[in-house]
Protein backbone atom coordinates (compact mmCIF):
# COMPACT_ATOMS: atom_id res chain seq x y z
CA UNK A 1 0.00 0.00 0.00
CA UNK A 2 1.29 3.23 -0.76
CA UNK A 3 2.72 5.29 2.01
CA UNK A 4 2.48 2.31 4.68
CA UNK A 5 5.23 1.88 6.91
CA UNK A 6 7.78 -1.32 7.08
CA UNK A 7 6.27 -3.93 9.14
CA UNK A 8 8.23 -3.01 11.96
CA UNK A 9 7.65 0.23 11.73
CA UNK A 10 3.84 -0.96 11.83
CA UNK A 11 4.53 -3.50 14.51
CA UNK A 12 5.84 -1.02 16.73
CA UNK A 13 3.44 1.58 16.28
CA UNK A 14 0.64 -0.59 17.32
CA UNK A 15 2.62 -1.85 20.31
CA UNK A 16 3.14 1.45 21.64
CA UNK A 17 -0.95 2.28 21.46
CA UNK A 18 -1.53 -0.88 23.16
CA UNK A 19 0.90 -1.13 26.21
CA UNK A 20 -0.05 2.59 26.95
CA UNK A 21 -1.50 2.78 30.13
CA UNK A 22 -2.90 5.35 32.84
CA UNK A 23 -0.08 5.23 35.23
CA UNK A 24 -0.49 5.99 38.67
CA UNK A 25 1.36 3.73 41.56
CA UNK A 26 4.42 2.85 39.46
CA UNK A 27 6.21 6.05 39.40
CA UNK A 28 9.37 5.92 40.53
CA UNK A 29 10.78 9.83 40.76
CA UNK A 30 14.08 9.61 39.11
CA UNK A 31 14.86 12.24 36.75
CA UNK A 32 13.99 12.62 32.77
CA UNK A 33 16.62 13.49 30.11
CA UNK A 34 16.01 16.49 28.75
CA UNK A 35 16.02 15.54 25.64
CA UNK A 36 13.63 12.88 25.89
CA UNK A 37 11.26 15.68 27.32
CA UNK A 38 12.19 17.38 24.33
CA UNK A 39 11.24 15.16 22.08
CA UNK A 40 7.92 14.51 24.26
CA UNK A 41 6.59 17.23 24.31
CA UNK A 42 7.99 17.93 20.71
CA UNK A 43 5.43 15.15 19.63
CA UNK A 44 3.02 16.72 21.53
CA UNK A 45 3.31 19.49 19.68
CA UNK A 46 3.24 18.24 16.70
CA UNK A 47 -0.36 16.84 16.85
CA UNK A 48 -2.84 18.11 14.24
CA UNK A 49 -5.22 20.71 15.20
CA UNK A 50 -8.13 22.97 13.67
CA UNK A 51 -7.45 25.58 11.53
CA UNK A 52 -3.54 25.11 12.61
CA UNK A 53 -4.58 27.00 15.50
CA UNK A 54 -2.34 25.00 18.03
CA UNK A 55 -3.99 26.19 20.83
CA UNK A 56 -2.24 24.57 23.44
CA UNK A 57 0.09 25.87 26.26
CA UNK A 58 2.01 23.54 28.01
CA UNK A 59 2.67 24.42 32.00
CA UNK A 60 5.96 22.54 33.55
CA UNK A 61 5.48 22.22 37.08
CA UNK A 62 7.93 20.59 38.56
CA UNK A 63 7.48 22.76 42.67
CA UNK A 64 7.27 20.56 45.04
CA UNK A 65 4.99 22.84 47.15
CA UNK A 66 2.48 23.77 43.88
CA UNK A 67 1.83 19.78 43.77
CA UNK A 68 1.43 19.03 47.00
CA UNK A 69 -1.53 22.29 47.08
CA UNK A 70 -2.94 20.53 44.22
CA UNK A 71 -2.68 16.90 45.47
CA UNK A 72 -4.37 18.10 48.41
CA UNK A 73 -7.37 19.53 46.80
CA UNK A 74 -7.87 16.33 44.72
CA UNK A 75 -8.01 14.61 47.83
CA UNK A 76 -10.72 16.59 48.77
CA UNK A 77 -12.61 15.76 45.26
CA UNK A 78 -11.91 11.73 45.73
CA UNK A 79 -13.84 12.18 48.92
CA UNK A 80 -16.35 14.27 47.21
CA UNK A 81 -17.08 11.50 44.84
CA UNK A 82 -16.85 8.47 47.16
CA UNK A 83 -19.49 10.40 49.03
CA UNK A 84 -21.40 9.41 46.28
CA UNK A 85 -20.68 5.33 46.14
CA UNK A 86 -22.74 2.81 48.21
CA UNK A 87 -22.00 -0.95 48.78
CA UNK A 88 -19.49 -2.97 46.21
CA UNK A 89 -18.37 0.17 44.29
CA UNK A 90 -17.64 1.71 47.19
CA UNK A 91 -15.50 -0.54 48.18
CA UNK A 92 -14.16 -1.04 44.82
CA UNK A 93 -12.92 2.77 45.10
CA UNK A 94 -11.44 2.59 48.12
CA UNK A 95 -8.90 0.32 46.94
CA UNK A 96 -8.11 2.33 43.49
CA UNK A 97 -5.52 5.04 43.24
CA UNK A 98 -6.26 7.95 41.22
CA UNK A 99 -3.20 10.17 41.15
CA UNK A 100 0.50 9.75 40.60
CA UNK A 101 1.31 13.53 41.26
CA UNK A 102 3.59 13.24 44.56
CA UNK A 103 5.58 10.16 43.20
CA UNK A 104 5.89 11.37 39.55
CA UNK A 105 8.88 13.53 38.28
CA UNK A 106 6.95 16.02 36.72
CA UNK A 107 3.55 17.61 36.09
CA UNK A 108 2.31 18.97 33.07
CA UNK A 109 -0.96 20.66 32.77
CA UNK A 110 -2.16 21.18 29.15
CA UNK A 111 -4.37 24.24 28.10
CA UNK A 112 -6.53 25.33 25.37
CA UNK A 113 -6.86 28.82 24.02
CA UNK A 114 -9.70 29.41 22.18
CA UNK A 115 -8.73 32.83 21.33
CA UNK A 116 -5.75 31.62 19.32
CA UNK A 117 -6.41 31.90 15.27
CA UNK A 118 -9.80 33.62 16.47
CA UNK A 119 -12.00 35.20 14.93
CA UNK A 120 -11.27 33.42 11.39
CA UNK A 121 -10.64 29.60 12.84
CA UNK A 122 -10.74 27.71 9.73
CA UNK A 123 -13.07 24.45 10.78
CA UNK A 124 -14.59 25.85 13.41
CA UNK A 125 -17.45 27.83 12.83
CA UNK A 126 -19.83 25.06 12.95
CA UNK A 127 -17.93 23.10 16.12
CA UNK A 128 -17.04 25.15 18.48
CA UNK A 129 -15.66 22.17 20.45
CA UNK A 130 -12.71 21.31 17.41
CA UNK A 131 -9.99 23.43 19.39
CA UNK A 132 -10.45 21.35 22.48
CA UNK A 133 -10.87 17.83 20.90
CA UNK A 134 -7.34 19.10 19.28
CA UNK A 135 -5.46 19.61 22.49
CA UNK A 136 -6.72 16.33 22.83
CA UNK A 137 -4.95 14.84 20.52
CA UNK A 138 -1.55 16.62 21.51
CA UNK A 139 -2.33 15.06 24.76
CA UNK A 140 -2.51 11.66 23.40
CA UNK A 141 0.87 12.26 21.18
CA UNK A 142 2.48 12.92 24.15
CA UNK A 143 1.66 10.19 25.81
CA UNK A 144 2.37 7.55 22.94
CA UNK A 145 5.92 9.46 23.11
CA UNK A 146 5.95 8.69 26.74
CA UNK A 147 4.97 4.52 26.39
CA UNK A 148 7.65 4.57 23.57
CA UNK A 149 10.39 6.15 25.64
CA UNK A 150 9.67 4.15 28.43
CA UNK A 151 7.96 7.03 30.84
CA UNK A 152 4.66 6.96 32.03
CA UNK A 153 1.87 9.41 32.10
CA UNK A 154 -1.11 9.96 34.29
CA UNK A 155 -4.27 11.88 33.67
CA UNK A 156 -5.53 13.50 37.00
CA UNK A 157 -9.42 14.40 36.69
CA UNK A 158 -10.57 14.65 40.39
CA UNK A 159 -9.99 18.78 40.21
CA UNK A 160 -12.17 22.08 39.66
CA UNK A 161 -11.43 24.30 36.98
CA UNK A 162 -11.26 27.36 38.96
CA UNK A 163 -8.54 25.61 42.06
CA UNK A 164 -6.14 25.00 39.25
CA UNK A 165 -6.47 28.20 37.55
CA UNK A 166 -5.78 30.35 40.72
CA UNK A 167 -3.07 27.88 41.25
CA UNK A 168 -1.81 28.32 38.33
CA UNK A 169 -1.96 31.77 37.03
CA UNK A 170 -4.08 30.99 34.10
CA UNK A 171 -5.81 33.35 32.54
CA UNK A 172 -9.14 34.06 31.72
CA UNK A 173 -10.06 32.62 28.29
CA UNK A 174 -7.42 29.35 28.85
CA UNK A 175 -9.36 26.62 29.59
CA UNK A 176 -7.01 24.01 31.64
CA UNK A 177 -7.98 20.37 30.12
CA UNK A 178 -5.34 18.32 31.69
CA UNK A 179 -3.13 17.70 34.56
CA UNK A 180 -0.53 14.89 33.44
CA UNK A 181 2.13 13.31 35.82
CA UNK A 182 4.81 12.16 34.03
CA UNK A 183 8.51 10.37 34.77
CA UNK A 184 10.31 7.12 34.52
CA UNK A 185 8.27 3.99 36.09
CA UNK A 186 9.39 0.79 37.32
CA UNK A 187 6.64 -0.89 34.65
CA UNK A 188 4.03 -0.62 32.88
CA UNK A 189 1.30 -2.98 34.20
CA UNK A 190 -0.66 -5.28 31.02
CA UNK A 191 -4.28 -5.00 32.84
CA UNK A 192 -5.39 -0.99 33.35
CA UNK A 193 -5.70 -0.38 37.01
CA UNK A 194 -9.80 0.08 36.74
CA UNK A 195 -10.55 -3.42 34.93
CA UNK A 196 -7.62 -5.20 37.38
CA UNK A 197 -9.60 -3.69 40.26
CA UNK A 198 -12.94 -4.66 38.63
CA UNK A 199 -14.23 -1.15 38.22
CA UNK A 200 -14.91 -1.62 34.47
CA UNK A 201 -13.89 -3.94 31.85
CA UNK A 202 -13.03 -3.25 28.17
CA UNK A 203 -15.78 -3.30 25.63
CA UNK A 204 -15.16 -5.25 22.83
CA UNK A 205 -14.75 -3.13 19.21
CA UNK A 206 -17.79 -4.90 18.00
CA UNK A 207 -19.77 -3.42 20.76
CA UNK A 208 -19.18 0.12 19.49
CA UNK A 209 -19.20 -0.72 15.60
CA UNK A 210 -21.33 0.64 13.66
CA UNK A 211 -22.31 0.70 10.00
CA UNK A 212 -23.75 3.57 7.23
CA UNK A 213 -26.23 4.15 10.35
CA UNK A 214 -26.20 3.85 14.06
Amino acid sequence: MPGASDPPERAGLYDVIHRRRDVRAQFTGEPIDPDVLDRVLGAAHAAPSVGLTQPWDFILVEDGAVRRRFWEHVQHERTVFADRLEGEQAERFAGIKIDGILEATLSVVVTYDSARGAPAVLGRHAIAEAGVYSTCLAIENMWLACTAEGLGMGWVSFYREPFLRELLGIPEGVLPVAWLCVGPVSHLEEVPDLERAGWRSRLPLEAVLHRDRW
